[in-house]
């Protein structure tokens, strides 16, 4: 039986959407198994199918992808899952889900490792944030639909392994992807995202998306604008009681972390991408809307929002309501309430449902994502391009570095004088221009 779902599966392909939004029954195949089914190819309904790719390491290039997570830690980026198009096969793919790329930013290397533990499935639109050195992982949709486990991954450890997070007191989030993460004094804080209706009482709003249930017997889902904290320390979910004007259910959306508020901006809220600006202080639980300029950016969903220091947040990309993606960026003034364009050389590079990490060197790495119409009938043009952003100027000690390494056939002869972690660096960094020079 099993391989023959596999088989029918594979038949079924990856069906495009309608520009209406729905994808309803080309072949009819799909309502013979409801949870292969198409229901809404949008940020709001990803509709991937399964076929775990034989567990080789092979290679280190990353394979291209949409729809994945990446944290950094120290100077390292974890990129885990997403799904791409399968070699241009005809139909969607989830990546590994035992497989971790690693991004060294010293050496510019990519490396793949295998990770052990009980990650029960590939996933994409899962939410992933990394504290004192722990990836966690929550939610995201499957081939069976969407999920509210959460696991941990201790990245500082002699090897990879996932551990499901079990006996976690309160009551959890609902089964839901596309949502957004704030990390502040210990507390994963999670905020919206798109998903089955919440069992049990759930502060906040949920509104089920009228298309989602046009498939037969596929359970309906929706939007929701719900808040959930998870203390690490004590390993209990809550809710809090919130204050102020809240934002409307969205998904799709991007959060940011700038001391004690946490930012969210844009997302899909039914036909609608915004371009709305809130923050929550997570501290009182009181949301504040920031007006916005009409010469502002324009409202998108799938794009990525990241702090750059204590004043700045950097947003690039996304997908507007005309389904146009996007490669503008801009900055936002935290103290100034303020946007301005940010000028950069990846003009050429539009990117949906990508991610972008702060480096310590005020540099955003944006990695993957789509560059084209994921909605379309054309295949979707899923990247693994690295764009790198530098945002804040760089560090006397990163300028000393490069001229160095620029200068190196007259230096090198002085290196042995140097500390020991600084050496390390620029053999790192040296290693990664000859390869670049080969």
């Amino acid at each position: 039986m099993a391989e023959r779902l596999a088989e029918m599966e594979d038949d079924i392909g990856d069906l495009p959407a309608r520009q209406d939004g729905n994808d309803l029954n080309r072949d009819g195949d799909e309502r013979l198994f409801p949870w292969m089914a198409n229901d809404d190819m949008d940020e709001d309904e990803q509709p991937l199918l399964y076929d775990e790719v034989p567990e080789s390491f092979e290679l280190d290039t990353p394979a291209v992808r949409s729809g994945h997570i990446a944290v950094i830690d120290r100077n390292i980026m974890y990129v885990w899952g997403g799904y791409n198009n399968a070699q241009n096969r005809g139909f969607n793919l989830y990546l590994p889900r035992n497989e971790i790329c690693i991004y060294n930013m010293e050496s510019g290397v990519w490396t793949k490792h295998a990770a052990g533990g009980n990650l029960h499935t590939p996933m994409s639109g899962s939410c992933g944030a990394c504290v004192d050195g722990v990836l966690y992982l929550f939610g995201g949709h499957h081939i069976r639909g969407n999920t509210n486990r959460i696991y941990r991954l201790p990245l500082r450890a002699p090897s990879l392994v996932w551990e499901k997070m079990r006996d976690l007191k309160g009551l959890p989030p609902s089964r839901k992807d596309k949502l957004g993460c704030w990390v502040q004094k210990n507390r994963l804080i999670f905020f919206g995202g798109y998903g089955y209706a919440a069992q049990g009482h759930h502060q906040g709003t949920f509104e089920y998306d009228e298309s989602s249930s046009l498939v037969w017997d596929s359970p309906a889902r929706g939007w929701n604008n719900h808040i959930h904290v998870l203390d690490l320390e004590t390993s209990t979910w809550s809710q809090p009681n919130t204050r102020g004007n809240a934002p409307s259910p969205r998904a799709a959306h991007a959060c940011a972390t700038v001391g004690n508020r946490g930012y969210v901006f844009g997302g899909r809220y039914k036909n609608y991408r915004l371009n709305d600006l809130y923050y929550i202080d997570l501290d009182t639980w009181e949301w504040h809307e920031m007006s916005v300029p009409q010469q502002g950016p324009a409202g998108r969903s799938w794009h990525s929002f990241n702090p750059v220091s204590p004043d700045h947040i950097f947003l690039f990309g996304g997908f507007t309501t005309d389904r146009q993606t996007l490669s503008d960026a801009w900055l936002y003034y935290v103290s100034k309430n303020e946007w301005k364009p940010f000028k950069h050389s990846h003009t050429k590079s539009p990117r949906l449902w990508h991610t972008a990490c702060s480096g310590p060197d005020g540099e955003v790495f944006v990695f993957g994502g789509c560059a084209n119409n994921l909605l379309s009938y054309n295949i979707a043009a899923h990247s693994n391009e690295l764009l790198v952003f530098n945002v804040q100027p760089k560090s006397l000690v990163r300028f000393c570095i490069e001229a160095v390494l620029q200068h190196r056939e007259r230096l090198s002869s002085y290196w042995d004088c140097l500390p020991k972690h600084l050496l390390h660096n620029l053999k790192q960094r040296l290693a990664h221009v000859n390869t670049l020079g080969s």
